[in-house]
């Protein structure tokens, strides 16, 4: 039997297929914003992977480091180390800022950990060239996303750093690409004040009788040492012994430390189910938006053309063509230009999505679950078009 829709399709084939690639940016824009999602989450599960540590002690009642602030002073990795079932432990600071290169700004999060023993959770994986950290001071590690090379200098507040070492895939859980310094180096971006700041806070002092009492200058001195300098972390990263339960050693950590403790999971949970919660109903609020447009845009093509056919559709009629033939050759043509919109949409979709500024993550299921959605979009679309062919009248071919 001769293909209706084939032929029809053939008789306007030009118009058919711009209409399809047409459809197919739409679809390729839809691709691309479950691929953002998708890249979203990747970015969390990068961080905590590149983290390496199996448990995040934070603040008190803090969802830090990551989705809340949170503050620890140094020296409570040392009683957290020497607990059971703790095989490392680190202090690291983050700190997301603009950092000027050339003549544009580069947003990244600068991430401070201890360089003093190679393989302290918190220090930069993925190095594809140079080397990590040898230095106490002034030097750094950064992602090729900064678009940084070896030997630049940048600077981080008031001192400049020289990048001694790349890696790959060192972002935040917003994307921001990491730029690595030594904890000491960070401390002071972070916590330290400016030199004007200082001036300022010793002159409130001492004009303070209770921060400056006579004849106890030893009480000034150690304020002054408290403003001019800070020696907090913002969480302490912690890896445990292969014999030994995160939830255990977690709940040891709480109860003798008091503080706040997160395993693997539940860090993953704040950062997917709290911190991108909002962006992730954004995109799904696109979805669906964009969805009920391809829906609507396929039924007016197929609509105008199956009106633009009315006369040929009532010789078919009146030569003893079934309503079934007719209903799935509309059908027919519905699919093929969702097919067509699909594969123009992939393609778009695969192309641009490098040059996105936030990850893409095209998975090979989402494509999949989005094929399967066009198809089912177009004959959902395709049904007012068929209701308008069952409808005609085969005596329209004789009065026309």
């Amino acid at each position: 039997m001769i293909s209706l829709a084939g032929r029809d399709i053939l008789h306007g084939w030009g118009k058919f297929v711009l209409t399809g690639v047409g459809l197919g940016l739409l679809i390729g824009v839809t691709l691309s914003m479950a691929g953002v999602y998708r890249g979203m989450v990747d970015d969390a599960q990068a961080l905590l992977d590149n983290s390496r540590a199996d448990l995040w002690v934070v603040q008190k009642d803090t969802l830090g480091p990551y989705a809340e602030p949170s503050s620890l002073t140094e020296d409570s990795e040392r009683p957290i180390q020497a607990m059971r079932g703790v095989a490392q432990a680190a202090g690291v600071t983050y700190l997301t800022m603009q950092i000027a290169h050339g003549d544009k700004d580069v947003r990244v999060m600068v991430v401070g950990a201890e360089m003093g023993e190679p393989g302290l959770p918190g220090q930069p994986t993925h190095l594809i060239s140079g080397r990590q950290i040898v230095r106490g001071h002034y030097e750094a590690v950064a992602d090729v996303k900064t678009g940084f090379a070896i030997g630049d200098r940048v600077k981080v507040r008031r001192n400049f750093y020289t990048i001694v070492g790349l890696t790959s895939r060192m972002v935040s859980s917003g994307g921001d690409p990491m730029l690595f310094l030594s904890l000491k180096d960070a401390q002071a971006a972070q916590f330290q004040k400016d030199s004007d700041a200082i001036v300022r806070q010793r002159a409130r002092t001492a004009a303070n009788p209770q921060l400056n009492p006579p004849g106890n200058p030893a009480v000034a001195q150690a304020v002054n040492a408290v403003q001019s300098g800070n020696s907090n972390v913002n969480a302490i990263l912690v890896t445990i012994t292969p014999d030994a339960d995160p939830d255990e050693v977690a709940a040891a950590i709480r109860r003798w430390q008091r503080l706040t403790v997160y395993t693997r999971a539940q860090m993953e949970e704040i950062l997917v189910q709290k911190l991108i919660a909002n962006s992730a109903r954004q995109i799904a609020m696109f979805l669906v938006i964009l969805s009920i447009v391809s829906a609507a845009i396929v039924a007016f093509i197929i609509y105008t053309m199956t009106i633009g056919k009315i006369r040929e559709i009532a010789v078919l009629k009146l030569i003893g063509t079934r309503n079934r033939t007719i209903s799935w050759m509309i059908l027919q043509q519905a699919l093929g230009l969702g097919l067509i919109g699909f594969i123009v949409g992939k393609i778009a979709a695969s192309l641009w999505a490098p040059f996105f500024p936030k990850y893409v993550l095209l998975l090979p299921s989402d494509s999949i679950l989005g094929f399967v959605a066009v198809m089912l979009i177009c004959t959902v679309a395709s049904f007012l078009a068929i209701q308008a062919a069952i409808k005609v009248d085969p005596a329209e071919a004789i009065g026309g």
